[in-house]
């Protein structure tokens, strides 16, 4: 292991002390009997579920138990049947993708969505339209402060990627299609980043990955939300070291039911958890 990754696990600390440290934390974000059918197949049933400002919290199932749902139900992409999410004091329930944006959930998917011929910058402003002025005027006749906000936007990019990856930062202008695939996580987590968020959702961060990355990867993150304070994450993932190396707590679905909650210790010595999802030898 490379001096600058023993520097990130030192920083990161354990989930223990973290969650210690976010028990008495307010409440970030709540799901209050959330449902979703489609058709008769019901992919969230009642679902209860609460995050706390500056957790990291597992969401783990076996697959089409709703994981994924959820993302979409709390970032607008599907429209709740019934219940509510409320995110920083304010009712979400099927807003939409735009106001939830700005209310300040981001979020990454399970498939790469870059645009693989645009330069690591290109992708990660993509993330930041919103914030971007756009005007005629602006673009094309206030060129000294066109300059200016480029600049600015190009430094909180690269600020971004040198948490993630040194030597990356200074390759801001190379196509994506040439990286890694670790690399191409890093950038969809910085396109997610730049925008500010109050929470960030990761659907599978490590698919594709090997082990070594995905624990890269999880170094990354954790130096990502110790440097950004009152960041709160959920991560979808199927790698149970992933999830009980950076969790403080976690939620098992199954058909889209709740039927576990607490540390990862206390998740994997639950009987219904093991019979749905983790084996029982």
């Amino acid at each position: 292991m490379n001096a600058a990754r023993k520097t990130k696990r030192a920083r990161a600390g354990s989930p223990a002390a973290a969650r210690k440290k976010k028990a008495e934390a307010a409440v970030m974000m709540s799901a209050e009997k959330l449902t979703k059918r489609f058709g008769g197949v019901v992919a969230l049933d009642s679902l209860e579920l609460e995050l706390r400002q500056g957790e990291i919290l597992g969401l783990i199932g076996p697959n089409g138990s709703g994981k994924t749902t959820f993302f979409n139900v709390v970032t607008g992409i599907y429209p709740a049947n019934d219940g509510h999410v409320r995110f920083d004091g304010a009712d979400i329930t099927n807003a939409s993708p735009q106001s939830v944006y700005h209310a300040g959930i981001a979020r990454t998917f399970q498939r790469s969505r870059l645009s693989l011929p645009l330069s690591i910058f290109d992708n990660i402003m993509i993330g930041n339209h919103a914030r971007l002025n756009q005007g005629l005027w602006f673009n094309l006749i206030s060129r000294a402060a066109f300059k200016q906000e480029f600049e600015e936007s190009f430094e909180t990019a690269r600020e971004l990627v040198h948490i993630f990856d040194a030597p990356l930062a200074d390759r801001m202008f190379d196509p994506v299609a040439g990286l890694p695939m670790i690399d191409r996580r890093r950038i969809e987590i910085c396109r997610a980043l730049i925008s500010q968020p109050k929470l960030l959702l990761l659907d599978e961060p490590s698919a594709g990955m090997t082990h070594e990355e995905t624990a890269q990867l999880m170094d990354d993150i954790l130096e990502v939300r110790g440097r950004m304070e009152g960041l709160s994450i959920i991560i979808v993932e199927h790698e149970m070291g992933v999830i009980e190396r950076i969790t403080e707590r976690c939620v098992v679905l199954n058909f889209g039911r709740k039927i576990a909650e607490g540390t990862f210790k206390q998740i994997s010595n639950d009987r219904e958890v093991q019979e749905a999802y983790l084996g029982i030898e």
